[in-house]
């Protein structure tokens, strides 16, 4: 790479994807002496390192056909603008960083303009149909995948891809649970139950109430039971209107520099599905994972080619049921109650959990470099490639 510093256009769409952004930007920085410069659109995480947003992040952070639909005026505006914006900027490189149903459409309208553009986060196309492995490649030239097995499956449809790993072996593996109790006067022999309710207002609208009702259910039996909820800062204010009236203590973490102490301080855990689930499980705690989705997108979903036999990346890794899943119309406050129940009280079933977490650690391996680097470290060697292709 020549010594200018290159611009690097980085698009996070979502509150998950922005804590990837955010650790990239950092990692970038790091490794180039802070000689680069940041431009595109994120949340809190990517604005920490600098990005200025080229419009608030929530406009984006939808799921799910039906979620979509009503906004789809807004996004494809939103898709306008940013393609405009990039094709007049000419970055030394595009990063789209998850979030698809934006990322890959700005992706698409790029096309043709000489700019390289990398996408961070496969999408599970092995999940659904190759044949959408296939309309990637033709909207991106190179792909950073999180879990090992995606590399071949995106490579035999001709997209170059690198495993750069996934986040949560980053940080899931660091919380200090001891000072997280401390911190917040929770006694050590106090069961503390952790509630996930999504990061998105669609999720935690569908979810919280049913979380709401099971803990109800929880607290017959459970008494000294204690709650933490991990909330993201776009649905803090939702979050905190919904449990204030909770007939348990709880206490809610809405800076994410106590996600993960918050993690290794709990017991068990109920959560929606998607990637908490993996933190969880590398943090090593005990779960009941469960979904809810719109019935219009459930409807749609069904009537698609599914490839895959699990929901929660736990179990996808393992490839056996490591945890519970309840999904759709199984996804009821009592059958969650259920199994978070038996969990709470069964040393056996949290143990059997634990060796199972541990399985997906070594399948997913270390974190030296840590896969921000890792993602740098690919972002920049396209940079240098392009540069000396004299594209």
């Amino acid at each position: 790479m020549s010594g200018r510093e290159p611009l690097i256009f980085i698009i996070a769409g979502e509150p998950s994807g922005d804590n990837l952004a955010g650790r990239l930007i950092g990692a970038l920085r790091e490794m180039t002496g802070n000689r680069v410069r940041i431009v595109g659109i994120g949340g809190p995480q990517s604005e920490a390192q600098g990005l200025k947003s080229l419009f608030p992040m929530r406009e984006l952070a939808l799921i799910g056909i039906a979620e979509v639909l009503p906004h789809l005026p807004r996004l494809v505006k939103r898709i306008n603008q940013t393609a405009a914006t990039i094709r007049e900027m000419k970055p030394d490189i595009v990063v789209t960083v998850d979030a698809p149903s934006f990322t890959l459409r700005v992706a698409s309208k790029l096309r043709g303009s000489g700019i390289p553009i990398a996408h961070y986060v496969a999408p599970q196309a092995w999940a659904w149909r190759a044949g959408r492995a296939k309309t990637l490649g033709k909207r991106v030239d190179h792909l950073m995948a999180l879990l090992p097995f995606e590399v071949p499956f995106f490579a035999e449809h001709g997209l170059p891809t690198d495993y750069v790993g996934h986040p949560a072996i980053e940080s899931a593996l660091a919380g200090d649970g001891k000072s997280f109790r401390e911190a917040h006067g929770i006694a050590d022999t106090a069961p503390l139950l952790c509630v996930v309710p999504g990061s998105r207002t669609s999720e935690v609208r569908r979810m919280l109430p049913v979380f709401a009702q099971a803990v109800g259910l929880l607290t017959e039996r459970y008494r000294d039971l204690q709650i933490v909820i991990p909330v993201a800062p776009n649905v803090a204010e939702l979050v905190e209107a919904e449990t204030a009236n909770w007939p348990l203590p709880v206490v809610r973490v809405t800076n994410p520099a106590e996600r993960f102490d918050a993690f290794a301080a709990s017991d068990v855990a109920m959560a929606k599905s998607g990637t908490v689930t993996l933190e969880l499980g590398l943090a090593r705690v005990p779960m009941a994972v469960a979904y809810r989705v719109s019935a219009l997108t459930a409807f749609i979903v069904r009537r698609m080619p599914i490839a895959v036999k699990y929901a929660s990346l736990v179990n996808l890794l393992a490839d056996r049921e490591v945890v519970p899943e309840l999904i759709q119309e199984e996804c009821t406050a009592e059958a969650v109650a259920e199994k978070v129940g038996h969990l709470l009280g069964s040393p056996e079933a949290r143990a059997a959990q634990q060796q199972g977490f541990a399985e997906i650690l070594h399948i997913l391996g270390d974190a030296n470099p840590p896969p921000s680097r890792r993602a740098a470290r690919v972002v920049l060697g396209l940079i240098a490639d392009h540069e000396a292709s004299g594209s």
